[in-house]
């Protein structure tokens, strides 16, 4: 299959209760970043776990690419502040790394020299940096973001959405997150999904900024912040099916 993940008709229920997501129809194109936002409860987290088969579907389907690479970054790692698990120790919990290929992921995320360090005293953006190292150590197609910045201040936030950006530019993989930091995610994605349980609408940023369904949701307030940190990509044209210029939009609600 040409796409990374394609999702029909996906509705996901937990128990009797109401059903978190429905009739999702998503599509995830190589190299494309991809955010999805929303208000709270409204499933985003969910329709990550579904499109990575974490959770099952209670309708309609999720294909994946066969053999997909995927890197996740979690929302938030809790550890015993009286583990004493190193940095490096970490990083090869999961994969054999010597030390070069340590330094040299550490370095890649711009946490040099962190090796040795605990991981229980990193601070939230040395943390995030670390998890994203983790995430890259096998070479993925797909790198997952889970809401990855919450509790880090705007300059951290936006330095870590540069740093995504640019290791998108060099491993050529796609991006796929969720997030609530709507000024500076907005501008750093190729595409952005509303979702509200449903998808609400979606498209470019900019399309999706002045959507009605996304200002019901979000105000107004968020345009002047996306303006100010919005910026252009030049490689819309690599990948011909993306949908840069499409905008769906639900009316219903």
């Amino acid at each position: 299959m040409s796409t990374l993940i394609e999702a029909r008709g996906l509705s996901v229920a937990y128990g009797p209760a109401a059903p978190v997501l429905t009739h999702v129809d998503f599509t995830l194109n190589p190299g494309e970043i991809v955010t999805i936002v929303g208000p709270n409860g409204s499933g985003k987290s969910t329709l990550l776990r579904a499109l990575l088969g974490m959770v099952p579907a209670s309708e309609g389907h999720v294909r994946r690419a066969p053999g997909l690479r995927v890197g996740y970054v979690p929302q938030k790692l809790h550890l015993d502040a009286n583990l004493p698990l190193s940095v490096e120790r970490f990083l090869r919990l999961t994969r054999k790394l010597d030390r070069d290929a340590v330094a040299h992921l550490l370095s890649r995320v711009g946490a040099p020299g962190l090796e040795a360090r605990a991981m229980a005293t990193l601070s939230g953006g040395q943390m995030q940096r670390v998890m994203l190292a983790r995430a890259l150590a096998g070479d993925p197609q797909l790198l997952v973001l889970d809401e990855p910045t919450q509790g880090l201040d705007q300059p951290g936030t936006a330095a870590f959405y540069r740093l995504i950006e640019t290791v998108r530019q060099e491993l050529g993989c796609a991006v796929l997150s969720v997030s609530h930091d709507l000024h500076v995610v907005m501008s750093a994605s190729d595409r952005v999904v509303c979702l509200n349980g449903h998808v609400c609408c979606e498209g470019t940023p900019s399309v999706v900024s002045n959507a009605p369904e996304y200002r019901a949701l979000f105000g107004l307030g968020t345009q002047g912040a996306f303006a100010l940190y919005q910026h252009h990509h030049d490689h819309g044209a690599d990948h011909p099916d993306h949908p840069h210029d499409h905008e769906t939009c639900d009316h219903d609600h």
